[in-house]
């Protein structure tokens, strides 16, 4: 590659950077459904055509800012865990180390995390493009669950969800296969402690605990060890993991 192409691409890059920091501003502002090209040209100082010439359309800063926002929140998610895993700490304290450590990426970045939490932005799908980075989430999750089952750290539950199975393939293969009896439903469970852990950040962020509970910080501890009874893991909030 050439030097001029180089610096092309070192331009461009910086480029897209630069509107980036700027939309994750004006999400805090405006919201996700309020972010415009303009919005960004104005709030940035440039030109609406410099903006466009690296997002043609608002749904491409859309789709970057949501790939960049699942991917800084996975690996902090990922770093916490492995350093909870170099501390040789039980499944139930890596747990609560990650879910912290999502805790923290979404007060430090509130205008991110409503954009992949919030309400669905009108009029944007987001492509196939979004899948990978948005599996990072469940992927720290499933592989903590599935080391509590081969570590023998996990109690079988009392009863066993109704039915055939619930899951699509996919979520089979996250989790590396379908676990044997008694812990068959464990994949389900594990869902519905994904689940939990975004609904109490969402009540968190969006201030909707704070006139309930006097110590947030130490109610989200106990909410976490309280949906991992669900999965039969025992979250150990006597000692600290962060």
């Amino acid at each position: 590659m050439d030097v001029s192409a180089t610096r092309a691409l070192d331009e461009n890059a910086g480029a897209q950077a630069a509107i980036k920091a700027t939309a994750r501003q004006l999400l805090v502002k405006l919201g996700a459904g309020g972010l415009t090209l303009e919005a960004v040209a104005r709030e940035g100082g440039l030109a609406a055509a410099d903006v466009e010439a690296v997002f043609p359309h608002r749904d491409d800063l859309l789709t970057a800012l949501l790939i960049d926002a699942y991917n800084d929140s996975g690996a902090a998610m990922e770093q916490a865990d492995q350093a909870a895993r170099g501390a040789h700490a039980p499944a139930g304290a890596r747990l609560l180390a990650v879910t912290r450590a999502l805790r923290t990426w979404s007060f430090a970045n509130p205008g991110e995390f409503t954009l992949i939490y919030g309400s669905p932005v009108p009029g944007y799908h987001a492509p196939q493009d979004t899948v990978p980075p948005a599996s990072r989430t469940p992927a720290v999750l499933a592989g903590i669950v599935r080391s509590a089952l081969e570590a023998g750290e996990l109690t079988p539950p009392r009863r066993a969800v109704p039915g055939p199975p619930l899951l699509l393939p996919a979520a089979l293969e996250l989790f590396g296969g379908a676990p044997e009896a008694p812990f068959s439903d464990v994949i389900e469970r594990g869902i519905v402690l994904w689940s939990n852990l975004i609904g109490l950040l969402v009540f968190q962020v969006f201030s909707r605990t704070h006139d309930s509970v006097r110590d947030e910080s130490a109610f989200f501890d106990y909410a976490i060890a309280v949906a991992a009874e669900g999965i039969g893991l025992e979250v150990p909030l006597d000692e600290t993991t962060d």
